[in-house]
């Protein structure tokens, strides 16, 4: 029996063996019509190279179903002349690298992309260019795919709508790392898809959010920057999400904010920087949310958390230059508030332990005339909402005596 087992183990490694040595490298060339992409995909077998030389490449909607890996040779442009879905992936173990997809076509009701992976497994997508496309990569019911190292710039073209730079529908398993996103609708979305990483993206100036995503469970976001999106970044629907060390900076407008948290629970925001948006934080059915050791700088709120939240755990962060440190619409209680840096915290440290003596209490009364009537900002900085926000701090009767920090720090922490 162990003899026979000796020779099935040799004769599966020169099956393998003999698979690698007919491995064979197909080489594309533009205007050589014996040498295009099309005929490089029918002569290609599983296991196989192709070399894209460097050119222009304009030869419709192409479909690879086969194991193949495509390398481009000094990015290649790959053009779908405003008309075309230029490459669809339809096999398992793909990958794509070093070439540039330009001008795919558009519309209003299909989901038009540059790229598209479609119920595949293990494919890598790694150092392309994907420029002036509707969807940038557009991937359905995948898993195991890698998108790394891509740039995606799109809305340059006057009248050419974009849409989501990466999108993602019910998939698994995904790593999106080290791309750049500029100009799209949405520079990410993600959509029924789980256990899955995001990291070290940059996200800028896209038309609605830096990130989107929904219904989408285990999760984890880290060292992302999202910078300038119109409405910063939404996480809705979704559980047990984890967005660490990342930076939200400069979402202004009427509905903007750094994150909003809609129906989202048992999720981690830990170690990120929130600067120079109209709202940090804004929670709407927010449960169980710890949000540990984050930076506040310069937002018009820092937290907006509604009543519909509960359980929400608020430690250790830094409250630096907001005009609003804390605000809601009504009774909202939290599970913990304590030991942050506010630097409106006008208390002492009597036995000298770091934390002050006397409790803060975050929530201004300007804030909740704010919040009943928005047009109460036109006083804001006014020598009589500086008296009443004194007054209330003293005798507290319209704000909340339970949302206070107990145990305020007295110098910020090194974030």
């Amino acid at each position: 029996m162990a003899r026979l087992f000796q020779v099935k183990l040799c004769i599966l490694g020169l099956l393998l063996s003999m698979q690698t040595t007919f491995a064979k490298t197909i080489i594309v060339e533009p205007n050589n019509p014996e040498k295009t992409l099309k005929k490089a995909f029918e002569l290609a077998s599983d296991g196989d190279t192709i070399l894209i030389k460097e050119g222009l490449y304009c030869e419709g909607s192409l479909i690879l179903n086969k194991s193949v890996t495509l390398v481009g040779e000094n990015f290649p442009v790959i053009d779908g002349e405003n008309k075309y879905e230029i490459l669809v992936i339809e096999h398992d173990n793909v990958i794509v690298k070093n070439i540039t997809f330009s001008n795919s076509g558009s519309s209003s009701f299909k989901d038009i992309a540059a790229l598209k992976i479609k119920n595949s497994n293990h494919v890598i997508i790694e150092n392309c260019k994907f420029n002036n496309n509707f969807f940038g990569i557009h991937t359905i019911n995948s898993n195991y795919v890698s998108y790394l190292k891509n740039e995606l710039i799109s809305g340059q073209i006057a009248g050419k709508p974009s849409a989501n730079g990466i999108h993602i529908w019910k998939s698994k398993h995904l790593t999106i790392e080290d791309n750049s996103i500029h100009g799209h609708r949405d520079a990410i979305y993600l959509e029924f898809v789980e256990k899955s990483k995001i990291n070290n993206n940059k996200c800028i100036e896209n038309k609605r959010y830096g990130l989107h995503f929904m219904f989408s469970h285990d999760n984890v976001f880290t060292k992302n920057i999202f910078d300038k999106n119109e409405a910063g970044v939404a996480v809705m629907y979704s559980k047990r999400v984890e967005m660490i060390e990342n930076v939200f900076k400069k979402s202004w407008g009427g509905a903007a904010y750094g994150v909003l948290l809609k129906e989202i629970d048992d999720s981690k925001i830990i170690r990120n920087v929130f600067t120079e948006n109209t709202i940090g934080i804004y929670g709407d059915g927010a449960n169980r949310v710890e949000i540990f050791e984050n930076k506040f700088l310069k937002n018009g709120w820092a937290l907006k958390i509604n009543a519909s939240s509960a359980d929400i755990v608020i430690s250790k962060n830094n409250f630096l230059g907001n005009t609003f440190d804390i605000a809601t619409n009504g009774k909202l209680k939290v599970k913990s508030l304590n030991q942050n840096y506010w630097d409106k915290y006008e208390g002492y440290d009597l036995d000298k332990n770091g934390l002050g003596d006397v409790p803060y209490h975050p929530l201004s009364l300007f804030s909740v005339l704010v919040e009943r009537n928005e047009s109460a900002m036109l006083l804001y900085r006014s020598f009589m909402i500086t008296l009443l926000d004194k007054s209330e701090r003293v005798l507290p009767s319209i704000t909340p005596d339970y949302l206070k920090d107990e145990s305020p720090l007295m110098q910020p922490l090194k974030l």
